[in-house]
């Protein structure tokens, strides 16, 4: 495992985490839903270059 697979990572856990507080905040739905979008994607291509597959 590299920097960039652990910067990805923890870079979807934190946008997590951001969605979670922005929704008890009741903030617009649209920030929630681009805040979730760029978690997943970050996780995802931190799992991905783990597996070798990107």
């Amino acid at each position: 495992m590299n920097g960039l697979n652990t910067v990805l990572i923890v870079l979807g856990l934190f946008l997590a985490g951001g969605v979670y507080s922005f929704q008890k905040q009741k903030m617009p739905k649209s920030v929630i839903v681009l805040l979730a979008l760029g978690s997943a994607m970050c996780l995802a291509a931190g799992i991905l270059r783990i597996q070798g597959i990107w």
